[in-house]
């Protein structure tokens, strides 16, 4: 039995859960938007056992071979939207979610990807340390608060953009001369400041034992917002240099995850940089513009490659 866990709106698991039941596996989705209705008991000893209740099914978790979450914050779902933080239904929404992270990291079940091991992805100055001790280069980096170290910084690498030094998704910005006075607002928040890579992007993920790579073309400072400023991404499909897709998988392998997402960078010179490691990516997004079958390389991983369908070689 596969549990895929998260919101019926996310594409990747929409994507994937449509791949398994086509190949006829047996397949539960845990529904965030149902936590008010979903209860979960776990015993921890010399033995994992527990039993889940969604609605009207009731899952034992020993029959679990495969979990693939991609949760959405709880705090966040609409179920909660009008209670209040001490209230019965906050209290049940996040002891479910507590319970079954535990669960995921005790399980023999696979699953893609254990909660400890997507935590690095945030903390970025953290993750970025760990990828350059695994032979990528990475950027020039500071994390500042001080309006002083950043014109500094600025200065001494001439362009310079800047993003958020967590797990939060932001925008990744160059700056400008117009950003002069506002540096002055670093003091507010710690904010993670990078040399400028010129070069074509490449977006790798690692799925398993396979690797999907692409190349980015545009001219905005950050190819997934390039539509907001009027610009163009394009997007194909690619072969990277043996070395190169051998490094991104053993950035998998140390970090002891199934799936990422790599963004690297080759320079006009042939050198790669490595930027960001993400621990659970939106393979959808790549996966329409390249018709790669991430998808199905996801869902191959979850059935296990000894029982997946021989269909698939055809």
């Amino acid at each position: 039995m596969i549990v895929l866990w998260g919101l019926p709106g996310d594409r990747p698991l929409a994507a994937v859960r449509n791949v398994l039941r086509r190949w006829g596996y047996s397949v539960v989705f845990l529904d965030q938007h149902a936590v008010h209705e979903t209860d979960v008991e776990l015993s921890v000893g010399p033995t994992v056992r527990g039993t889940l209740w969604i609605r009207d099914q009731v899952v034992d978790l020993n029959t679990i071979t495969a979990l693939y979450p991609r949760l959405y914050d709880v705090r966040l779902l609409p179920c909660l939207k009008n209670k209040e933080p001490s209230s019965e239904a906050w209290h049940h929404a996040l002891a479910v979610e507590d319970i079954l992270m535990s669960w995921a990291e005790l399980t023999s079940a696979l699953v893609v990807n254990r909660p400890s091991a997507m935590a690095a992805n945030s903390s970025k100055p953290y993750q970025l340390a760990w990828i350059r001790s695994l032979g990528f280069k990475v950027p020039e980096t500071l994390m500042t608060t001080d309006p002083s170290a950043a014109l500094q910084f600025w200065r001494c690498y001439g362009t310079v953009i800047y993003k958020s030094m967590s797990g939060i998704r932001s925008i990744v910005t160059r700056l400008t001369p117009e950003d002069r006075e506002r540096l002055e607002n670093v003091v507010w928040c710690p904010t993670q400041f990078q040399q400028y890579i010129p070069g074509i992007d490449y977006r790798v993920h690692v799925i398993g034992k396979e690797v999907f790579a692409c190349t980015i073309v545009s001219a905005a400072d950050d190819y997934r917002y390039a539509a907001r400023k009027g610009k163009v991404a394009t997007i194909q499909a690619c072969e990277l240099p043996e070395a190169i897709a051998n490094r991104c998988k053993e950035l998998a392998i140390a970090m002891d995850l199934q799936v990422i997402g790599v963004d690297l960078r080759c320079t006009p010179d042939g050198q790669w940089y490595c930027f960001e490691v993400n621990t659970s990516p939106g393979f959808t997004y790549f996966q329409q513009a390249t018709n790669q079958p991430m998808d199905e390389a996801i869902a191959k991983l979850l059935g296990g490659h000894d029982i997946f369908p021989p269909q698939y070689y055809v």
